[in-house]
């Protein structure tokens, strides 16, 4: 039976928008974290990471501009000017790294997927090299036009 024809007869409730929200905040915090980590660092203070109990607490700090929110020991911070600096710049790459996963899940698994297409492995032990050879037009004539007859 073919899944297009089956009904998903499980209704959307609010349990995956919950579950995205929740990933969101999760994947923000740390994108902080981390872009505090590497300002600190290139500062010249080492890496530093916060305990887990400050990882939530110290993001409103962090945003203020103060590179030592939730952090004990540190001896020369970064600056605010860096500290967003490489906030903005983690932030855009963890950006551009979801969209081109999303990108990829969607082309995947999306509505618009390729349905019922043999991989080249797949065509290869099914059909072998010689036949494919043989009749390449057939299976690939953007490829492979067939040879024109003359017509006398």
């Amino acid at each position: 039976m073919q899944r297009e024809r089956v009904q998903d007869q499980y209704p959307w409730t609010w349990e995956l928008p919950l579950a995205v929200v929740c990933a969101v905040l999760v994947v923000g915090v740390a994108v902080c974290q981390v872009g505090r980590s590497l300002a600190n660092w290139f500062a010249g203070a080492g890496w530093l990471w916060p305990p887990p109990d400050k990882l939530g607490t110290s993001i409103p700090a962090l945003l203020a501009g103060d590179a030592a929110a939730g952090l004990s020991g540190v001896q020369h911070a970064a600056s605010a000017a860096a500290l967003w600096g490489w906030l903005s710049v983690v932030g855009l790459l963890t950006v551009t790294v979801s969209t081109l996963a999303c990108v990829w899940a969607w082309r995947q698994w999306g509505p618009g997927r390729m349905r019922g297409m043999a991989t080249v492995t797949e065509a290869h032990e099914l059909l072998g090299e010689d036949r494919l050879w043989k009749v390449r037009h057939v299976v690939r004539p953007d490829l492979y036009p067939a040879g024109r007859k003359a017509n006398r």
